[in-house]
């Protein structure tokens, strides 16, 4: 089968080999022309035969938006593009609007194994019609790990189900890696635990907490055992807060999520002014003493000793 595929980054590009190594025609564009096929969306356009399906897999927002309007100006009616990037489930919606009025076909699909997707397979969420579904369905197959169907692809429901179903993923994704990291902590302070590597290690066979997340920590900690030469200071992409916010929209208490998302808020204060204030009113109504800045980082660096 014959694709369309615009963004050959990190995950662009090994989506190109592996559908490439499963037989398939692949014709790919991107701003670099040293990884391009061709050197323009018209160019690729014109590479393939009609009807075509074409894959767009750039960065969400502005990008992605401004990629289906000019794709929208080159294809034709019959054409199918597929939105496999980290797109809100709102603009799925306006996606699709945009290119049913040139008779386009519009399906989200939230993709997820990162860069060891190209041997292991992506795991793929799908959202639009049916038919769209079944007509893509090759170029599905040979991304998902090898297996039953269900293991790897779903079809979630109609268009922005998909992206949904990948936001909400990401959620639990930010709760499990923050359980992980809090166990971790704990671990390295305790003075009796003498190889914290080693008790994560043990854990990748026969117990309840065992995952992939678990084995990438493990391979981290071997690199690195103290993550000494890693700076704390966590960004976020998007889909967390995009998590927490329709979790606030459906009334659904979600605490886990929210807390691990705050956690990297707070990784990339080097002052918290929230704890400023609280410091200062402990001054205030009960007398006790408030620090300096340069006290405080005196004790968090252990130049100085201070009591609880």
């Amino acid at each position: 089968m014959q694709l369309g595929l615009v963004g050959l980054g990190k995950m662009g590009g090994n989506m190109r080999e592996r559908l490439r190594r499963a037989g398939h025609e692949v014709v790919g564009f991107d701003f670099n022309p040293d990884i391009a096929d061709v050197p323009s969306l018209e160019a690729m356009v014109q590479a393939l035969a009609a009807p075509r399906v074409v894959w767009i897999m750039v960065p969400h927002g502005a990008p992605t938006r401004n990629t289906v309007l000019e794709l929208a100006g080159v294809l034709s009616e019959g054409d199918l593009v597929i939105d496999g990037g980290n797109s809100r489930f709102t603009d799925d919606i306006e996606n699709e609007k945009l290119l049913a009025e040139k008779g386009i076909g519009y399906l989200d699909c939230g993709v997820s194994g990162g860069v060891w997707g190209l041997d292991n397979g992506y795991g793929l969420m799908v959202g639009g019609d049916a038919g769209n579904v079944e007509r893509a369905m090759p170029i599905f197959d040979a991304l998902r790990p090898e297996g039953p169907q269900d293991e790897g692809f779903v079809h979630a429901g109609s268009v922005g189900a998909g992206h949904y179903a990948k936001m909400v993923h990401n959620g639990i994704e930010y709760g499990l890696m923050a359980a992980y990291a809090e166990g971790y902590e704990l671990l390295e302070a305790k003075d009796i635990v003498t190889n914290v590597p080693g008790a994560f290690k043990a854990w990748t066979r026969g117990t309840v907490v065992r995952s992939w997340l678990l084995d990438l920590l493990v391979k981290a900690l071997e690199e690195d055992p103290t993550l000494a030469d890693v700076s704390g200071y966590t960004a976020d992409s998007g889909e967390g807060r995009w998590t927490v916010e329709e979790a606030i929209a459906n009334s659904v208490p979600m605490p886990v999520i929210t807390a691990s998302l705050f956690a990297r808020f707070a990784s990339r204060q080097d002052e918290s002014p929230g704890m400023k204030a609280v410091a200062a009113l402990r001054g205030q109504f009960g007398g006790h003493a408030v620090m300096t800045v340069a006290e405080g980082k005196a004790l968090r660096t252990g130049e100085a000793s201070g009591g609880h």
